[in-house]
């Protein structure tokens, strides 16, 4: 199983944007806002190519699989953007953050951990019943270390509060 090539793209495509939108004034706010969001159709594209290459899936689990993972995926964009926002939020008050904007944007943020928890559990309890045991938890180990691995990244970009 091969997941390095989804982390370096990751890593190659978001970096530099994800850095690029943490220091851009609010003036520019719709540009980062589309940056944000090419990132992310690029992450889920090469993501998708992961399950595919991995999973061998025959062709009638493919039918039940797919549109699953596309459901999942159409939710997770709704918290990945949530995130973004979120992050986004944290960046533009970076150098004047109060009490009460900490106090919002890590309530944000503990929400968007429990929706994404409460996601990923639906889902894989969806998967499990349309794919052997075997592939299913295969589906579930790749999904954890795709999302350790962005996550990780994404996260080891944005500085610790002041």
């Amino acid at each position: 199983m091969r997941i390095v090539p989804l982390a370096i793209a990751c890593a190659a495509i978001a970096f530099p944007l994800l850095a690029q939108a943490q220091a851009q004034a609010p003036a520019t706010a719709q540009s980062t806002a589309a940056d944000e969001q090419i990132v992310l159709r690029q992450v889920m594209t090469d993501k998708r190519a992961v399950y595919a290459r991995n999973l061998g899936l025959s062709e009638s689990e493919s039918r039940a699989f797919w549109p699953l993972y596309d459901e999942y995926e159409a939710a997770a964009k709704k918290l990945d953007d949530r995130f973004l926002a979120n992050l986004n939020s944290f960046a533009e008050k970076y150098d004047t953050l109060s009490d009460t904007d900490a106090t919002a944007v890590l309530k944000e943020k503990m929400a968007i951990e429990k929706d994404r928890m409460a996601l990923k559990q639906k889902y894989t309890a969806k998967i499990a019943k349309v794919l052997p045991p075997k592939k299913a938890l295969r589906y579930a180990q790749i999904e954890t270390r795709v999302e350790t691995m962005v996550r990780s990244n994404v996260y080891s970009l944005i500085p610790l509060a002041n």
